[in-house]
């Protein structure tokens, strides 16, 4: 990348925000008003290097965006009288410009209130309700931080194709409900604003504390929401949440030099050093907390608000011992009320250990254990570990500790609870523990690798419930139970009757049987049959779905073949020239006709097949959304993760999941009908 491409992509990611908001404005479109501001990237990427950098390059470009705008208008016949007007304004503009060298500008001046009011709209659209939480934070990336979707892709640790279709898929739904480029006002904008706080927080949160990766934060994405959030602070001067959050995000991010050790491992607040806190952004902070007093309503104080208060108590203390503890656990009681939230009450329980001692906290935790919403938080586990251990309870909180890494997927937090783990001793290393009983149980020779498979399922949610190094002979009918209700409450009979079959195996295995004594068997309750699928009907109705799904629809209608079958395709079994590919399962190899040996197909799945592989040699056809975490990763075997993006193979209850969402239907009722129109 050269010099003037580096200026060019600097240049874009400050100005981007206002000429798309401008273009907004002109066209009444999001997604063709960003194709036209990416159409004036592109003159400055081709003409900039020739001619040099102009002395206003976000002039030059918010001109020939507008230009663009104007042609784009007069293309789609819109309103003559608009057009002209346009074409007006702009021409005044032109007879100032230095051929297309820019207006005159003054980039260290404040931006007209219209083109802060566009910002703000566009904000607003970007964040609307009307699209999903993963959605409105890449499009507000993309849109108001100027990040391309493989930055937005490497920030997350996702893939590009699945950001590139999030943002496209999420402008198309605007587009399709029209959804206007203008403030709302009243009950609306509350409404509204808190979508926005909520998605700056996400996206601040993200790079805060990383839920996935290597690394513990993502300095980027911090700056890009503390950007945001000064600028719909300066917006929107009147709401004591927006200052609320500027300011609990200034006082968060003040803390980043001190946050990891020197090999970047986490440092817990407590123990860091307070002289590496960044005293201009608390400073900051702590003006951004007074303005959001000052305009807010006395005694009534927002979410974000109290936990700037939170934040504040903190940033007040010199020293760790100094802290008030009382007072943060008094303000948590308070965020409880208003956001009675798992995550909340978690941290209240945190605050009210350290005030009033760690046996409090922790019969506040106990009261969590069986949340649904915690079930896969790992902090749930680390925090119980920590009381555990300042009540000299060593061997429950190693277990703990050893639960809370396995729950993680953060590499850097992982090896933290691990070196927690490994520095409390051992009680009795002779004891047999649960998860040594669990390994050697599906390492037997004798189960089925269906079997295995399913059994592990079962067993390594347990051994996430429960802990690792529980001792097989301490594991009770009741624990066993209560990590049912946790895991597999909401599940239809038969999920639920499998997952117990499973226990019940490993408790004649292990001689401990008894185990699903106090899992009651339920039964299948009585269903309608499901209306007949009617004829036409695609996966999930349209041709918009997302390709794996798409693939997947397609090739269990044109094959036949069980939807088992399918899902345990691998890529170096398919031989795309013949339309056919070897089955996964052994056991097709024994049977009498050799032709049940493959899989055929027709022309749809021909089609969508090498698009989905997008060049991959091996691993499973079908991917799952992400790679696996430690749980996940603990049942699956080689062949179930392809060695180029590290993603496990689609599991059968997600892509069931997906396909009830979407039609309503099983895939084994859609496989059905399919089979049935052929027939007829």
């Amino acid at each position: 990348m050269t010099d003037v491409h580096r200026t060019v992509d600097a240049i874009w990611k400050m100005e981007s925000a206002r000429i798309v908001a401008a273009l907004t404005r002109m066209v009444r479109d999001v997604g063709a008003a960003e194709e036209l501001a990416q159409d004036a990237l592109v003159a400055a990427l081709e003409q900039w290097p020739q001619s040099g950098v102009p002395d206003n390059p976000g002039a030059w470009l918010t001109t020939v965006a507008k230009r663009r705008a104007v042609d784009h208008i007069r293309r789609d016949r819109r309103s003559a009288e608009h057009g002209r007007a346009l074409a007006h304004d702009l021409a005044e503009r032109r007879r100032t410009d230095d051929a297309v060298g820019g207006p005159e500008y003054d980039l260290g001046a404040a931006e007209p209130a219209s083109e802060q009011d566009d910002v703000l709209r566009l904000m607003f659209v970007s964040c609307h309700p009307v699209l999903p939480t993963e959605a409105r934070v890449a499009l507000t990336l993309r849109l108001l931080g100027g990040l391309t979707a493989s930055e937005i892709a490497r920030a997350f640790l996702t893939v590009e194709p699945l950001i590139a279709r999030r943002i496209a898929t999420a402008k198309r739904t605007l587009a399709e409900e029209r959804v206007p480029f203008e403030l709302p006002d009243g009950a609306e904008l509350a409404e509204r604003l808190s979508s926005v706080l909520e998605v700056v927080y996400l996206i601040f949160n993200e790079g805060y504390s990383a839920t996935v990766g290597e690394d513990l934060m993502r300095p980027g994405l911090c700056l890009e929401a503390l950007r945001l959030g000064r600028l719909l602070a300066e917006s929107v001067p009147d709401e004591a949440e927006v200052h609320g959050l500027v300011a609990l995000m200034e006082i968060q991010a003040s803390r980043t030099a001190a946050r990891t050790g020197p090999a970047g491992e986490p440092v817990p607040l407590h123990a860091q050093n307070r002289g590496r806190w960044d005293a201009l952004l608390i400073r900051r902070g702590f003006a951004a907390m007074l303005r959001a007093r000052t305009v807010g309503t006395p005694g009534r104080p927002g979410p974000y608000v109290l936990q700037a208060a939170i934040a504040v108590c903190h940033a007040q203390a010199r020293t760790a011992e100094e802290t008030d503890w009382v007072r943060i656990a008094g303000l948590y009681a308070a965020l409880a009320r208003l956001l009675p939230t798992a995550v909340v009450r978690l941290n209240q329980a945190v605050a009210v250990g350290m005030a009033h001692g760690p046996a409090a906290g922790l019969a506040l935790v106990d009261a969590l254990t069986s949340d649904p919403a915690l079930r896969d938080y790992h902090l749930l586990p680390g925090v119980r570990g920590d009381l555990l251990l300042r009540l000299g309870r060593g061997e429950e909180a190693r277990r703990e500790f050893e639960r809370a890494a396995l729950l993680t997927k953060n590499a850097a937090e992982r090896a933290f609870l691990t070196r927690r783990a490994e520095a409390i001793p051992i009680g009795d290393a002779s004891t047999r523990t649960f998860g040594e009983a669990i390994d050697a149980f599906l390492a037997q020779d004798r189960l089925a690798p269906a079997t295995a498979r399913s059994y592990g399922q079962t067993l390594w949610r347990l051994r996430l419930s429960l802990g690792v190094g529980l001792p097989l002979a301490s594991l009770t009918p009741d624990q066993i139970a209560g990590a049912f209700r946790v895991s597999w409450g909401g599940v239809a009979a038969a999920t639920w009757n499998r997952h117990r079959s499973a226990v019940r195996a490993f408790g004649a295995w292990t001689d401990t049987p008894g185990l699903d004594a106090a899992v009651p068997q339920r039964t299948p309750e009585h269903r309608p049959a499901p209306m007949p699928v009617p004829p036409g009907t695609g996966w999930p109705g349209d041709a918009e779905a997302p390709l794996r799904e798409r693939t997947l629809w397609t090739l269990l209608r044109e094959s036949g073949a069980t939807v088992a079958a399918v899902l345990a395709l691998n890529v170096q079994d398919l031989d795309l020239a013949e339309r056919r590919a070897r089955r996964a399962d052994r056991q097709a190899d024994r049977r009498s006709d050799r032709r049940r040996a493959w899989i055929t197909w027709r022309s749809g799945t021909a089609a969508l097949l090498p698009e989905l592989l997008d060049g991959r040699t091996r691993g499973p056809v079908f991917l799952a959304d992400r790679r696996p975490g430690p749980a996940r990763a603990g049942t699956l075997g080689a062949e179930d993760v392809c060695p180029q993006t590290g993603r496990g193979r689609l599991s059968y209850e997600r892509a069931e999941f997906l396909c009830k969402s979407a039609t309503g239907h099983s895939l084994r009722r859609l496989r059905d009908w399919a089979e049935d129109a052929d027939e007829s």
